[in-house]
């Protein structure tokens, strides 16, 4: 096999104008937290609930949070603060699992809640809440730069001579692996079509083939839309609502959305251990009660989340077509199988970084 070209570091120079460029880019898209590396101190209240959740959504929740509050302060007559940290969503779960006091965790998969249980932080039941579990949807989508210079229409353009691509690294971005899940997918979608079953060498073969042309492994999606927006690369591999969400702050994007994409949902849970050392549990059980409420699901929606709520849902539905071959994480086997086959230390993309 012809061996892979690796994505490529970025320049010293460049690297610093990017960070300085992303601090600004973080700073202008919410109101008030940040990452678990630097947390601002909660504001005054009656009780201090601490949100530990994935950089995508800060925007969403720097309007939901103070509807919350209002909502809860007629309830209990109690006024709420909140401690807020946003970071990329792997980064986030291990920051948990370490010893971040999160009262409420937002984050970009499934999986990340999950080693908060075998942490022993979140109960086993978590998904009897939100909509089993989940907060917002969303679909993995195309950003290209106005016009689409490069024609991209569909992943397979990805693999073309010339055409240089952004997606950030799936070892510290949970929207990175549903990135990778979509490629991975969308090439066992590929051999089904052509063959009448599921080929997983050659759902490989059509991952190696995008990622040769990836340009840099950057530690969230947001890191990857910073670099975009400098001037990086052709095309970003990320959520569609970030693009739109983007594009509603004026930002120029052209958004492609494969045929064969995968769903992508993400979960909201209670840190148990956590609320109970704190005593916040009645709180942030009825936040993540809230979350999914119509009020709250039509802020999501404004920051171009597909909306968990039906009615909500209904209401948006020609904002967010659905693509012809849209599938889920089951067709993928689920997130145990797709953990072994994709992201094992000797998974599937493991091999295509390596190159064998």
């Amino acid at each position: 096999m012809k061996p892979l070209r690796r994505s490529r570091p970025l320049h010293g120079w460049l690297a610093g104008l990017l960070l300085v460029l992303l601090t600004v880019f973080a700073s202008g898209c919410g109101t008030k937290g940040s990452g678990t590396e630097a947390q601002e101190p909660a504001q005054d209240g009656d009780l201090t609930l601490v949100i530990g959740a994935y950089s995508v959504v800060k925007d969403a929740m720097g309007e939901i949070l103070p509807l919350f509050a209002a909502e809860w302060k007629a309830k209990t007559g109690q006024t709420l603060a909140f401690q807020e940290s946003y970071e990329a969503s792997g980064t986030q779960a291990r920051a948990i699992a370490g010893g971040f006091e999160a009262d409420v965790t937002l984050l970009a998969l499934e999986g990340d809640v999950d080693k908060l249980v075998k942490a022993g932080l979140v109960q086993e039941d978590w998904k009897e809440r939100g909509a089993d579990g989940m907060i917002t949807r969303s679909v993995v989508a195309l950003g290209t730069r106005e016009g689409n210079p490069k024609g991209i229409k569909d992943f397979a353009d990805l693999a073309k001579p010339g055409v240089k691509v952004l997606y950030p690294n799936p070892k510290t971005s949970g929207g990175a692996q549903w990135d990778i899940n979509a490629i991975y997918g969308a090439g066992l979608k590929k051999s089904e079509t052509e063959t009448g079953a599921k080929d997983p060498e050659a759902a490989k073969a059509f991952l190696e083939s995008i990622h040769a042309n990836v340009e840099s492994l950057d530690k969230s999606g947001r890191a990857s839309m910073a670099a975009f927006e400098y001037g990086v690369g052709d095309v970003i591999v990320t959520y569609e609502n970030e693009l739109l969400a983007r594009i509603a702050q004026g930002v120029k994007y052209e958004v492609i959305i494969p045929d064969n994409t995968i769903l992508i949902e993400n979960p909201a849970a209670v840190v148990d251990k956590y609320v109970d050392e704190r005593g916040t549990r009645a709180a942030a059980e009825a936040l993540i009660d809230f979350l999914t409420t119509p009020q709250a699901q039509e802020v999501f929606a404004e920051h171009g989340f597909r909306p968990v709520d039906e009615q909500v849902y209904a209401a948006k539905a020609s904002r967010y077509p659905v693509p012809a071959g849209l599938f889920d994480i089951a067709y993928l086997g689920g997130w145990d199988e797709v953990r072994a086959t994709l992201y094992s230390k000797r998974g599937v993309w493991y091999q295509v970084l390596a190159g064998i």
